[in-house]
């Protein structure tokens, strides 16, 4: 029975043996460690850095990154929705805004507002649209600050422009405003002369009672986007601005659109970004420039949907940099005070041995 008692305790010791055996992190005991003033220095410096770079470590673990991922968009049976914000320096009874699809299907302006305003903008607008072509001209040159505005759409200010105040003189403008739903096919958005009126071959303007004089399709873009309306947002031709004194011109927008969905920490919307190309040009017929006076937005839908996701670093990978930082700078200075202590020594050494030569000889002599 003794025997029986003796091999569990006998293997319990093997096992502790084998365990101690396999200890990587070995103690010294103090009394065996020396301590200097330079590996103080160094530890000093040591716990400095890594106290500074765990503090900036931090700062990277709270920050966000938005990821793009591209894909074909499968969506063919939903409606598109067009935000439209436009002031024309002309009245509202002699103007009229519809689409036309590639389909040649006209379709219900219902959404849409018409607003007698005035043209000249006030002070305090026209503050509010400088600023606002600031940004676009800054968001033309630097591409990154449209991922802070997708980081912080919730937290901006709203797109559209302050109201206007009142003025003793009656208004000579027309601001068009609201929102239509169309197929997502490519079409033609137009501002002309005349309202529409539906037709077997499509679509015509009742422009015969408006007098040519009348014309002037000098206009300003608050604000246009495709998809959900999502404030804070900065669309490419919101703020634009086009006058001029020809009652007989043309303003084209071609306009490109990327269906896509975002995914942040503050929203989640379906909504679509769009690039744009401007062209104008004055209708001569008697010079050759055929066309109708208005504002056109031709519009095309790209295949392709984007995915904006807000990303951020994971606990575990923070942690894993974190451990890098500390064993990492540990290790170097490690290094660097060993090869400097054993430069320091051996010049010592050649410097001593150097000294004791000299005497040497002066004894000898």
């Amino acid at each position: 029975s003794q025997s029986q008692c003796s091999f569990p305790s006998d293997f319990r010791k093997k096992a502790l043996t084998l365990v101690k055996e396999l200890d990587a992190f070995p103690k010294v005991p103090e009394s065996y460690v020396e301590t200097t003033a330079s590996g103080g220095t160094v530890s000093l410096i040591a716990f400095i850095f890594m106290a500074v770079l765990a503090f900036l470590e931090f700062f990277v673990y709270r920050d966000t990154w938005i990821k793009y991922d591209y894909e074909v968009d499968t969506d063919f049976s939903s409606k598109l929705r067009i935000n439209v914000d436009i002031t024309v320096a002309m009245r509202c009874q002699y103007i009229g805004a519809d689409v036309l699809d590639l389909a040649e299907t006209m379709v219900s302006s219902d959404g849409l507002k018409y607003e007698p305003v005035h043209f000249e903008l006030s002070p305090q607008q026209r503050l509010w649209h400088m600023t606002l072509l600031h940004i676009q001209e800054r968001l033309r040159e630097e591409h990154s600050l449209q991922d802070v505005l997708f980081k912080t759409v919730t937290q901006g200010g709203p797109t559209a422009a302050p109201l206007s105040e009142d003025s003793p003189s009656p208004p000579g403008a027309c601001r068009i405003h609201g929102h239509l739903y169309v197929n997502k096919v490519a079409g033609n958005f137009h501002i002309t002369v005349g309202k529409a009126i539906p037709h077997p071959r499509g679509h015509a303007h009742l422009a015969a009672l408006v007098s040519h004089d009348s014309f002037n399709f000098s206009h300003r873009i608050d604000h246009l986007s495709f998809g959900e309306e999502i404030a804070g947002i900065i669309n490419p031709l919101d703020g634009t601005e086009k006058v001029t004194d020809d009652y007989n011109h043309m303003f084209q927008y071609f306009i490109t659109i990327v269906p896509t969905k975002l995914h942040t920490y503050q929203i989640s919307a379906d909504t679509h970004q769009y690039s744009v190309t401007e062209r104008e040009r004055v209708i001569n017929h008697a010079g050759g420039s055929h066309g109708v006076s208005g504002i056109f937005m031709k519009y095309d839908i790209s295949s392709l949907m984007v995915k904006v996701t807000e990303q951020h670093m994971p606990l575990w990978q923070f942690l894993v940099r974190l451990c890098g930082i500390v064993g990492g700078i540990f290790s170097t200075t490690g290094m660097l005070h060993g090869i400097v202590g054993f430069l320091v020594d051996v010049l010592c050494c050649r410097f001593q041995i150097g000294v004791y030569k000299q005497q040497e000889v002066r004894i000898r002599e």
